[in-house]
């Protein structure tokens, strides 16, 4: 059974920026497909970043490329999102994700495993 934390959250300024981190157990986190996805109020989860365990690849949801960086160390069983020029509307809770298998080019869909989410809140 896998298990995922996060942490790395909270307040900061329009314009700022945070790392949030997940560290892996209970795993092969060498063979996931590593994501990052976010859930604001009264809205559904959305897809936010994703590096596969193979290249690896990296891909974004258009509303953070160029602001938002994902990484991974497969030593560490740890991944990371750097967020950068971080805006209002960024205000989530973040989750970390890993999916396991087969898996499309450019597939935002979840993958079983979840960690607790981290609150992120951008303040103007």
């Amino acid at each position: 059974q896998v298990q995922l934390v996060e942490s790395g959250g909270g307040l900061v300024q329009a314009g700022g920026s945070l790392r949030l981190s997940c560290v892996a157990s209970g795993g092969t986190f060498s063979n996931a497909h590593m994501g990052w996805f976010r859930q604001a109020p009264g809205k559904e989860r959305e897809f936010v970043a994703r590096i596969t365990w193979n290249g690896p690849i990296k891909y974004y949801d258009d509303s953070v490329k160029g602001r938002f960086t994902i990484s991974r160390d497969n030593a560490k069983n740890t991944v990371w999102l750097q967020m950068n020029s971080l805006k209002i509307e960024d205000t989530a809770v973040y989750y970390c994700n890993a999916r396991f298998g087969m898996i499309a080019v450019l597939d935002t869909r979840p993958g079983d495993y979840w960690g607790q989410g981290t609150q992120v809140t951008v303040s103007s």
